[in-house]
């Protein structure tokens, strides 16, 4: 073999030897392919409930802070704080002798202004018309012989037998009697159209003066006798008999306590999806179990100052296990879905435009997949999707974020869609 050929044959062999090694090494790069390990969930079908919750402050179902009307010392107080009061009941009387004097002077009073209205109605009117009445008669028939006298002599001396003088006489006794009867008569008609009304109508308020007089001295007595207006428990009694309550301050407080209502400021979008007689709950610092309650009101319009929506829960206070003016915190439930699609929350991914993804995972392989969502259970760490996933499906959950599509998974350790409820479970247990 000559030197050439045996110079050819070596390169040749130190070439296919680096090609060799050439193609090895990307061989290998190809097959070493990083892998992230990530966490899954599946998706499964099953009841969800979304919750709204927000801090609250309780109040009583009813409240009377009841403060007198007028100033006078208290005299007597028959309930204590903690006393169960019924409506009407007697609480307490003021210092009333004044008052009670001048209710016995306005009573004589009205009595008085009725008597005098049953005479000018039933006695007087009635002889001043029956007077009037006489006189017009009297006065007719002092008209007519009047007349008859003047047409007697006004015959006789056109016959020549009466002189000129007795025929003038009586025609002015005639005149002077016809006059008599016109004013009669016009008085009379005055008291049956005008002046009889007039009378009654005076009388009629002389008795209305008296009577309002003697009602307001009975107001004013009866103002001294401090009554519940409500069926509940007296929880403030701070002054004692012999003190002069002060002006403004209320002088008994009586809440009803059968139930309670809690007072919440949510967004209006939470207020959106809430409707009155929705299930709720009271959970309050010191009582075991939470209470149920119900929506009993969603304010139509927004506070001024936090643009937030005001919400009443009202739940049933037995045994006054929940005390007015306490904080407490509130899950009124908005939407329930039974048969709901549900993974974890925090498997779904939201991008800058609002599309809304999750990585579904295929033969060891994450693909990326725009979904809808519906409620969501924050309490749980649930979410629903009503459309881009179907039960039985994997997804990634806590790596989700950052990871691209197509890329190779390493599944760490399987976990049920109702995981995060199960540690939310776990975290209250430990809270309790």
């Amino acid at each position: 073999m000559t030197k050439k050929l045996k110079a050819f044959c070596v390169t040749s062999i130190c070439a296919l030897a680096v090609f060799g090694l050439l193609g090895g090494c990307s061989k290998a790069e190809k097959e070493v392919e990083p892998l992230v390990t990530v966490q899954i969930a599946k998706v499964e079908t099953k009841a969800l409930t979304e919750t709204v919750t927000a801090d609250a402050v309780l109040f009583p179902l009813q409240q009377a802070a009841i403060t007198p009307k007028i100033a006078a010392p208290l005299s007597k107080i028959y309930v204590q704080r903690g006393d169960r009061v019924k409506e009407g009941q007697l609480l307490a009387t003021l210092e009333n002798a004044d008052i009670a004097a001048s209710v016995t002077e306005n009573r004589g009073g009205f009595e008085q202004a009725q008597a005098s209205f049953e005479t000018s109605t039933k006695a007087g009117i009635p002889e001043e018309l029956q007077k009037a009445e006489l006189d017009r008669q009297q006065a007719r028939e002092n008209l007519d012989a009047q007349t008859k006298l003047a047409e007697s002599r006004k015959s006789l001396f056109e016959q020549g037998a009466l002189p000129r003088k007795d025929l003038d006489t009586a025609q002015v006794s005639y005149i002077q009697a016809k006059a008599q009867f016109e004013i009669a008569d016009r008085h009379l008609a005055s008291l049956n159209a005008v002046g009889q009304k007039a009378s009654v109508q005076s009388a009629n308020a002389q008795l209305a003066q008296a009577r309002g007089k003697f009602e307001g001295a009975q107001a004013q007595l009866k103002y001294t006798e401090i009554r519940s207006p409500i069926n509940g428990v007296v929880t403030d009694r701070p002054n004692f008999a012999g003190e002069m309550a002060p002006a403004g301050v209320a002088l008994i407080t009586v809440m009803d306590l059968s139930s309670i209502i809690g007072k919440a400021h949510i967004s209006q979008a939470q207020a959106a999806r809430l409707k009155i007689g929705d299930l709720a709950e009271i959970q309050v610092q010191g009582v075991d179990k939470p209470v149920p309650a119900k929506v009993s009101l969603i304010s139509p319009a927004l506070d001024l100052n936090s643009t937030t929506v005001e919400v009443w829960v009202r739940a049933d206070n037995k045994g006054q296990r929940l005390r007015p003016g306490s904080a407490a915190k509130i899950e009124m439930q908005s939407q329930h879905e039974e048969n709901a699609l549900v993974i974890p929350q925090n498997s779904v991914l939201k991008d800058e435009t609002g599309k809304t993804t999750v990585l579904v995972v295929d033969k060891e392989t994450v693909h990326q997949r725009e979904v809808r969502v519906g409620i969501q259970d924050s309490e749980a760490g649930l979410v629903q999707i009503s459309s881009g996933l179907q039960a039985g499906e994997i997804v990634v959950t806590n790596q989700a974020y950052g990871l691209p599509d197509k890329t190779k998974v390493k599944i760490q350790e399987a976990e049920s869609a109702n995981a995060g409820k199960e540690k939310a479970s776990e975290k209250k247990e430990e809270k309790d």
